[in-house]
C-alpha cells in the first residue's frame, strides 16, 4: 500500500478518488499547504456539509486539488494562484473521465476558494470549500501556520519597538503578527454558510487569545 493510499482513508468515502488525487494535489515543501492541510480542510467541509448539504464527490475534488499548484505567498503571482490551480484540476479531473458539468463546479469552487482572488463562490460546494479553508487559517492552527509560515518568508515575529503597530503601518511581510490584524482577524467576517459562520467564531475568539498570549509575554 502506497504513502497516498494511506492518506486517502482520511477522505472516507471518496478515498478511492482520493488516492488518485493526492499525487497532484500539494508541493511536497510545503508544511503550511500539505497533505495535513488537506485532511484538515477536509474534516472542516464535512463538518459544514452535515449540516448545509452539498455534493460530497464534488467537494472531495475540490479540497483535494484547491492547491495543486503552490505559488509562494510573497510571490506576484499570488492572486492568480487559484485560477491556475482550477485549470490544473479541469485537466486531471478530465482526464479522469469526469463530465464537463461536475469538473466545472469543482473548478469554479477552487478558483473562489482564495481570498488572494476575491472572486464571490457562487454555489454551495464552493461556499462550503471556502469556508472550509478559510477555517484553517484562523484558531490555533491558523496561528501556527502563521508562525511557520513567517520562518519560511524570513519574516521576524514581531517589530521590538512597536508591536501592535501603533506609530507604524502595518507591514505583515516584515512581522508575522502584523498579519493578525491585515488579514486572519477579517476572515471571520466572509464567511458564506451558517454553520460556517459558527465554527469561525469558536476560532476566531481562540486567535485572539494566541494574540493576547503571546503580547503577554513580551
Amino acid at each position: 500500500m502506497t504513502q497516498f493510499h494511506v492518506l486517502a482513508e482520511a477522505f472516507t468515502p471518496h478515498d478511492d478518488l482520493a488516492a488518485i488525487l493526492l499525487p497532484h494535489a500539494f508541493a511536497a515543501d510545503d508544511g503550511s499547504h500539505d497533505a495535513a492541510h488537506l485532511m484538515r480542510v477536509w474534516k472542516n467541509a464535512m463538518r459544514i456539509q452535515a449540516d448545509e448539504g452539498g455534493d460530497t464527490r464534488q467537494l472531495a475534488a475540490a479540497v483535494l486539488l484547491h492547491d495543486c499548484v503552490s505559488v509562494e505567498k510573497n510571490s506576484p503571482l499570488r492572486a492568480g494562484a487559484s485560477r491556475l490551480a482550477a485549470e490544473k484540476a479541469w485537466q486531471v479531473l478530465d482526464g479522469l473521465g469526469w463530465r464537463t458539468l461536475e469538473i466545472s463546479a469543482v473548478a469554479h469552487a477552487i478558483l473562489t476558494h482564495s481570498f488572494s482572488a476575491n472572486i464571490p463562490p457562487e454555489t454551495l460546494e464552493a461556499k462550503i470549500l471556502q469556508d472550509a479553508d478559510r477555517l484553517d487559517a484562523i484558531g490555533m492552527v491558523g496561528a501556527a501556520r502563521c508562525f511557520y509560515i513567517a520562518g519560511r518568508m524570513g519574516s521576524g515575529l514581531y517589530d521590538p519597538l512597536d508591536p501592535l503597530a501603533d506609530d507604524r503601518p502595518l507591514d505583515d511581510k516584515a512581522f508575522a503578527i502584523d498579519h493578525f490584524e491585515t488579514k486572519l482577524f477579517r476572515l471571520a467576517d466572509g464567511f458564506q454558510t451558517a454553520a460556517g459562520r459558527r465554527l469561525a467564531m469558536e476560532r476566531q475568539a481562540r486567535l485572539r487569545n494566541v494574540l493576547a498570549m503571546f503580547l503577554d509575554e513580551i
